[in-house]
Parts: structure tokens; sequence; C-alpha cells
């Protein structure tokens, strides 16, 4: 017995990989002689295996048996030894999903999607980020990067990566080169505006230098440093401060706007703003507006440009990126259809 658990003990300090090996070989190999010694009881060498598989596993059909001696010493073995190793196997295998899962929620696995969206840096407002984002889109996945001990989440959907989000190696871990966007959310932790832009310049400059081709969008505390910003190519930035002044400022000038402003900017309310591709039939602005009127939406920018309503016999360049208001199922029908 004293042998038995000395074995077990070093059976625990045995690399996975081959302990996983010598479990297929102990297992096979016994198979091999159970059948080796009873040919006639078991009739085939999977049969054996069977046998085996059911012994070491203490599930004992009594389908199989062996008759001689030599099969019942050789049986004993297994009830010995194998049952004990297959259970250290099994063991393991859950111990290592427990490990899995503990380093997932630590942020430590690399992440290996494509066409997600990277939200930097956790706060309230990233929250509400990512809610709208899995609510919007039921196919999109979101990782988080933050300095964080362990996800702040627990959502499927929800990926995330602890380190220094202006790291290579973080970004990287992160999938950025395979992400579809970015959006940087500015460090509420420190108290000067200054010093947060410039943490943000860092992780935005980062970007640019690892995966140019990304969207990059940058929450900014102070507009004088926007320029800063354009100077690494950022696409587009969200002025914390002044957003919500200036919501504030046009509920108070045109009574019942802000609802207008509620729908545009969260997919959970009314209408919302989608990108929908150019098609053959439409070569003016005009023909585009036609088109998806009789659809059901309107057609509201190219790009940044608004002012659609003002040149609708312009033609329409093939590179146009058509902005249209409608609701979801609007959408989605005019994808189909397109």
């Amino acid at each position: 017995m004293l042998y038995f658990i000395r074995m077990s003990q070093k059976l625990l300090k045995l690399n996975n990989g081959f302990l996983a090996v010598f479990t297929a070989t102990f297992v096979l190999g016994s198979a091999t002689i159970m059948y080796a010694l009873e040919p006639e009881t078991f009739g085939k060498w999977f049969n054996a295996l069977w046998y085996v598989m059911t012994t070491v596993t203490t599930v004992g059909y009594g389908d199989y048996f062996p008759k001689t001696d030599a099969g019942k010493l050789y049986a004993m073995l297994l009830y010995l030894f194998g049952i004990g190793l297959l259970s250290l196997v099994i063991g393991k295998i859950i111990d290592a999903f427990g490990t899995l899962k503990k380093r997932k929620e630590a942020g430590k696995l690399k992440y290996h999607g494509s066409g997600h969206v990277l939200i930097i840096g956790w706060s309230r407002r990233a929250q509400s980020a990512v809610e709208e984002l899995l609510h919007g889109d039921p196919r999109i996945e979101v990782v988080l990067i933050d300095e964080l001990d362990r996800s702040p989440l627990d959502e499927e959907r929800v990926f995330f990566v602890s380190g220094d989000p202006s790291a290579e190696t973080t970004l990287e871990t992160a999938g950025l080169s395979r992400a579809r966007a970015a959006i940087v959310f500015s460090d509420r932790a420190i108290d000067n505006a200054a010093l947060a832009d410039g943490k943000s310049l860092l992780i935005a400059s980062s970007i640019e230098r690892l995966a140019p081709h990304i969207h990059t969008t940058v929450e900014i505390v102070l507009e004088q440093h926007i320029q800063n910003f354009r100077h690494v190519q950022v696409n587009e930035f969200i002025l914390s401060h002044e957003a919500v002044s200036r919501l504030a400022v046009r509920s108070a000038m045109h009574a019942g706007s802000i609802s207008i402003f509620t729908q545009l900017l969260s997919s959970r309310v009314g209408e919302d703003v989608f990108e929908v591709a150019p098609r053959p039939e439409w070569k003016t602005y005009g023909d585009a507006f036609q088109g998806l009127l009789r659809l059901g939406a309107t057609l509201l920018a190219d790009r940044g440009d608004m002012t659609i309503n003002r040149k609708l016999d312009e033609a329409m360049p093939a590179e146009a990126r058509l902005f249209i208001v409608c609701d979801g199922p609007t959408y989605e029908r005019i994808r189909a259809t397109g």
C-alpha cells in the first residue's frame, strides 16, 4: 500500500501532457494485455478496451469480465492502479478548467477573435458603452482593457484583458490588429485634466502606431487638446463635459428636443443611426434620399456631411458612406433588399 501511495504522489507531480500520454498508453496497453490473456472471453480487442474503460471508471456493466486466474490478477491491478490513475487525470482536467476560468477573470488570457470593439478604461461611461454595443448588435464581442485585478463584468460577450493599455503586449493580447474599432475613455482617477488627456493621447498613439487601420474614438476632457490628438490621426473625439452641457442647452432652448438626441444616442429607444451601402441605381443624393424614404428610412448624411437635403441633384460619389435614421427592423429590411 505504501508503494501505491508513493506512486500516487509522484503521479501528482507529473507534467499534464506526460500524464495524459501515460494514461492513454496504460489504458490501451491494458486492453491489449486483457485481450491477449483471454481472446475467447472478449472476442475482439475493442471489447477488451470497453472492459478496461468501464473498470477504471468504476461503471462496471458486467457484460465482459475475466474468467482465468491471469485475467483476474490483471483486473486486480486495474482496480488498484487504474482507477486511481484515471481519477487523478479527471481531477487534473477539472483543475485545469478552474485555472483557466481564474486566468480569464484576471485578464491573463489572449483574445483570439476578430471584428471586436476595444473599450479602454473602465468607468460608468465605459459600462454604458459596453451595454449599448451588446444591445445594438447581438453578434459583436467587446474586449475591455484596464489595469484592474479582475473583470468588472460577468458577461459572455465581454473579454477582459488586464494590463497597461498603452503597452504593445497588452494591445496584442487584446487582438488590436483584428479589432473593428477602439474607444478610449478618459481616466477619471486622474484629477488633473491635462494629465488625463495626456494618458489618453499616449494610448491613442500606441493604437495608431500598431494598427493605423483601426477606427479610434477618444474621450477628451479639454477641447484645446484636440489638435494633439489629430496629430496622431485619431478618427473621432468626444468632449465629455461639453456633450452634456450642449444637450442641456438644447433642452432649455427647444423644449422636447432632448428626446430626439436620446433616441439617436441609444439603440434601446426609438430610432437609431445606421450606415447603408450605396446602390447602383442611386446616381444622385436625391435618388438615394427618395429610395430610402420609400423603404421607411431618412437619409441623414454622407460621412460627416449633413447638407444632403441641399444637394439632392448632385452626383453621389462611389465612395460615399451613407447614414440613415430608422428603427432596427427597417434597417434589417433595407439590408436584406440591398
